[in-house]
């Protein structure tokens, strides 16, 4: 449609919401769909922060805010940092967006000329290409594959810095994969980005308290202070404290790049939600005695998910360190039939098929730049991972 900007063009819409979407369409037609696309908690948000939001209202704590946040968000925000990272950032090195996706955009549209580059790992995030294209950039995808655990190597990142790369985009726990880094493995990464004086860091740690098995979660910034003056460190109050409704991002880094990112907030959404703002004073300040329990059940649930998908045929799944998602390959049911002499030819028609046979909605592994696999979030109860897995395994079995 030529009335539209040529920038929409570089874009797509996300493939996580278009599964959800197509399994809510499914469910409301009749057809018994178990939907592991979307990646949200399943859990409530806590009381005590649900409370927090209400009182706000009845306090009249509704109108503008500052853009780059309240003074006391920006100062419980400051205090997670250094009581959880070990970082030190004032008020004015900090600001809330309305999102972890407007963080990041921010901090793309307010950095990014044409010609830049930015290296992001492959797999990755779905939104992570997209918002450099709409900047203005170029993405630059390093791959991490199954041989590595999903993990970018030293060896992989080097070779895809170049004299025009302006970022390294790096998150773990890992959207789509869980892969977490340990803090050896962070300084491998660390020591090949003090070669490059001319790259920064976005770090996206979303899933921070997402891990499991007495993983130590630690952050570039954290590891080689060095990079402090050249890291955005990345995170909200989403998953950790299943408020992804809420719609709260924040980030702490250098000063200059934070006034520029609030410059730009100013003239797109302004302050987030001053209701949010409020409940994530509480979310950040308040009781975190749930998070260990909440991790505890998602990996009850990640050992059942991983235990169910290696029996099926075709099928090989790794155990994520972190997050609520797995990623296993499905290089093994390419090129086989469906009962309905359905060739597979790639991890699109595996999904499509999977939906279409057996009900159960995941999202193919182009999605996230590296095929064949397709990504299963385990954010949904036992009994209905349990009934997924079988599925999975009937349809992998009916394959000729």
């Amino acid at each position: 449609m030529a009335f539209l900007s040529d920038a929409l063009a570089r874009v797509k819409p996300s493939p996580t919401i278009a599964v959800s979407s197509k399994a809510r369409e499914l469910k409301a037609a009749g057809k018994d769909v178990i939907s592991l696309g979307a990646g949200e908690p399943d859990f409530d948000t806590p009381d005590n922060i649900k409370e927090a939001a209400i009182k706000a209202i009845r306090d009249g704590k509704t109108k503008y805010t500052n853009v780059d946040g309240i003074p006391e968000l920006k100062q419980a925000i400051c205090a997670k940092f250094k009581r959880e990272n070990n970082l030190d950032y004032k008020p004015s090195q900090v600001m809330a967006a309305p999102g972890g996706k407007k963080v990041i955009f921010n901090a793309m549209v307010a950095t990014l000329n044409p010609g830049d580059e930015v290296v992001i790992p492959a797999p990755y995030w779905v939104s992570y290409p997209d918002i450099v294209l709409l900047a203005g950039g170029t993405c630059v995808f390093a791959e991490a594959g199954i041989g590595t655990k999903f993990k970018l190597s030293p060896e992989t990142l080097e070779a895809a810095i170049t004299p025009r790369t302006k970022w390294v985009i790096f998150n773990h726990p890992s959207n789509p994969t869980g892969a977490a880094y340990t803090r050896d493995e962070l300084k491998a990464l660390t020591d090949v980005l003090l070669r490059h004086p001319q790259v920064w860091v976005l770090s996206d740690d979303m899933y921070e308290h997402l891990v499991y098995d007495g993983f130590k979660f630690t952050t570039p910034a954290e590891v080689e202070p060095k990079l402090y003056d050249r890291t955005l460190t990345v995170n909200g109050v989403s998953k950790a404290y299943a408020m992804t409704g809420w719609r709260i991002g924040y980030c702490g880094g250098p000063e200059a790049l934070i006034k520029a990112m609030t410059t730009l907030q100013s003239q797109t959404t302004s302050n987030p939600t001053s209701i949010s703002q409020w409940a994530s004073v509480e979310a950040l300040n308040g009781t975190q005695d749930f998070l260990p329990v909440r991790a505890e059940n998602f990996k009850q649930r990640r050992d059942l998910i991983v235990s169910l998908l290696n029996d099926a045929e075709g099928i090989t799944c790794p155990t994520p360190e972190g997050a609520f998602y797995v990623f296993p390959s499905c290089a093994g049911l390419i090129g086989k039939k469906t009962p309905g002499g359905k060739v597979l030819e790639n991890d699109e028609d595996v999904v499509t098929a999977l939906l279409e046979d057996e009900g159960v909605a995941v999202v193919h592994g182009a999605a996230f730049g590296l095929s064949p696999y397709f990504r299963i979030s385990y954010a949904t109860s036992a009994k209905e991972l349990e009934e997924a897995g079988r599925r999975i395994q009937r349809f992998c079995a009916s394959l000729k």
